[in-house]
């Protein structure tokens, strides 16, 4: 890692920190507690299943080393509309490096990221945003990438709110997050979202290191460049950690069947399908975006973060339809901090 790369991530870390430190002292008190989930069948379940995996004398009990717990990122740890954290940093790269690429001006779907024409970006479907993904991540050292994102994530804003995306985290899963690890479980991120694109900023915010994050990733390739050695990223898919891809990279990346597994979608559905289907006392939990006023309301038909075949099927299989109408007292850590101000 370059030593302005870790000066970023310190710096993030710090501001972090701080920002944890001066918050109302109850809210942080709390954290382990799950103070921001409301009294419920949500909560009575993670709670009741945390205390049976881990009572000792127990039959359910589960030593610490497998106990494993696996979490989506997009629309579960943090906010997934108007659209992915990472379909915005590519488009705001694809604007970064026009002048380098006149050609994308008249070509497809650079021109109608260039032209912000919404419409003609979801026309050109996967394939086109596979080109862009491509053009923006590829053909670049992985200290180089690292450096990219880490200055984005440090600047960007979410469109609707004004926020630091790192910002528009769920205060509920965080705690959630700090309440297994209370209780010896390790928690790893296995997200659709690109592995490398996550890695800079995960310890910081959710308090998971690098190597606990398992995402979609493109080929590298090792070269000695000017007498240094490289990690080149290639044009080329390597995993696409969605949907059958999530338990395949899970056995490739943490080589444990998780007990418990968290989501938001039906990009979630094999994941938690593998983990609870395993032997032993098992956990499933997909969020449900049904708050409108405090975040979005989505579901069935939605473009990013579509739940359709979980909310029918994960009641069947035992999994938690968890409301964040219902189930969350506030929802990001600024409303929360404010709530517990106004108190």
């Amino acid at each position: 890692m370059s030593s302005s790369t870790f000066a970023k991530k310190t710096k993030i870390a710090a501001i972090l920190a701080a920002a944890i430190c001066f918050a109302p002292a109850q809210l942080h008190a709390d954290m382990a507690t799950l103070a921001s989930w409301n009294d419920g069948p949500a909560k009575t379940a993670i709670t009741e299943f945390v205390e049976k995996v881990t009572k000792e004398v127990g039959p359910d009990y589960v030593a610490p080393d497998e106990r494993i717990a696996v979490f989506d990122n997009d629309g579960t740890l943090w906010a997934e509309q108007p659209m992915y954290v990472q379909l915005a940093f590519a488009l705001d790269r694809v604007k970064a490096l026009s002048n380098q690429h006149p050609e994308w001006k008249d070509k497809q779907p650079f021109k109608a990221v260039l032209e912000n024409d919404i419409q003609a970006l979801a026309n050109s479907g996967e394939k086109g945003l596979m080109e862009l993904l491509m053009a923006t991540h590829a053909g670049m050292s992985t200290e180089d990438f690292e450096k990219i994102a880490t200055d984005w994530i440090e600047t960007a804003r979410h469109p609707k709110t004004g926020k630091p995306y790192t910002e528009m985290v769920y205060q509920p899963m965080l705690e959630l997050l700090t309440y297994l690890r209370d209780n010896g479980f390790k928690t790893f991120i296995v997200s659709g979202g690109g592995i490398e694109f996550m890695r800079p900023w995960t310890e910081g915010i959710y308090g998971i290191p690098p190597e606990q994050v398992v995402g979609s990733s493109i080929k590298t390739k090792y070269e000695v460049k000017d007498g240094k050695p490289t990690l080149m990223r290639l044009p080329e898919i390597d995993l696409v950690d969605d949907k059958a891809g999530k338990p395949v990279g899970i056995n490739s990346h943490i080589g444990h069947r998780p007990i418990a597994a968290f989501g938001n979608s039906d990009g979630d559905f094999q994941m938690l399908e593998w983990t609870t289907t395993g032997n032993g006392a098992r956990f499933g939990l997909l969020v449900h975006h049904d708050d409108a006023e405090r975040e979005w309301a989505y579901d069935r038909k939605s473009h990013f973060g579509k739940l359709d075949k979980g909310l029918d099927e994960g009641p069947k299989r035992g999994w938690i339809i968890n409301s964040m109408k219902s189930d969350w007292k506030c929802i990001f850590p600024y409303a929360c901090e404010q709530a517990a101000a106004d108190k």
